[in-house]
């Protein structure tokens, strides 16, 4: 999918990111595309997901373009999504539509840097990249790496970023004012109503994770409101 496709088809829709690490009751690739089939049948326009294989499934399951991103932690770094040149490889020999990594300005493995890796995928594919960011700083530094687009991904999870429980309307809306290339709306959507003030603040689309795929965690809302009575 051309990149003009790629952001027609996203604009003002929902990307639904499809998730289970190894320690949750979905982890495995079969699952995970076929929870990015119900996704797309709900109308989510892509889905983002973690590790080749199970990119490699929801591709071949549902058809969507997909958002591919590795999480591996190194020691005594704090950068896990797709963090170094190993990550993107890995990646690219499942053919994603779009990398997303760690855009912020933190310190990379091995002393690589986000423009290196961001110019090998360009330089490699024609696959897009989307730049996981917790502030505006972040957004300004990824900007000028030559990403496709930012995610909020990491507001509220970084040192620097304010914490809140909810999602981040300001940093969407700050920087749907100043962002010269597509801003993804991501981190803490709870609700429709909250994914709707997204696009109202001007977000390209959303991503909403957690509150749609992982009924472990949902199930934890009821039962704790319950147990308040």
């Amino acid at each position: 999918m051309n990149r003009d496709t790629f952001f027609s088809n996203i604009h003002k829709n929902l990307i639904v990111s499809c998730q289970a690490l190894e320690d949750e009751p979905l982890h495995g690739s079969d699952i995970m595309a076929k929870m990015s089939q119900a996704a797309k049948e709900g109308g989510a326009k892509a889905i983002r997901s973690n590790s080749a294989s199970d990119v490699a499934a929801i591709k071949k399951q549902t058809g969507l373009p997909v958002i591919g991103l590795l999480k591996r932690d190194y020691p005594d770094n704090e950068v896990f999504i797709t963090a170094t040149l190993k990550e993107v490889k890995e990646l690219l020999a499942v053919n994603p539509d779009v990398i997303a990594l760690d855009a912020t300005i933190r310190k990379r493995p091995h002393g690589e840097t986000l423009k290196d890796l961001v110019s090998y995928i360009h330089g490699q594919s024609d696959t897009l990249v989307m730049a996981d960011i917790a502030t505006l700083r972040d957004a300004e530094y990824a900007i000028e790496c030559e990403v496709d687009m930012i995610s909020t991904t990491l507001s509220g999870y970084t040192s620097d970023s304010p914490k809140f429980e909810g999602p981040d309307f300001d940093l969407v809306e700050r920087l749907s004012k100043t962002s010269t290339v597509p801003v993804i709306a991501e981190g803490r959507i709870q609700t429709p109503d909250q994914a709707r003030r997204m696009l109202e603040l001007g977000a390209w689309s959303i991503v909403v994770g957690s509150s749609i795929t992982r009924p472990q965690l949902i199930t934890k809302t009821f039962t704790e409101k319950i147990r308040m009575l």
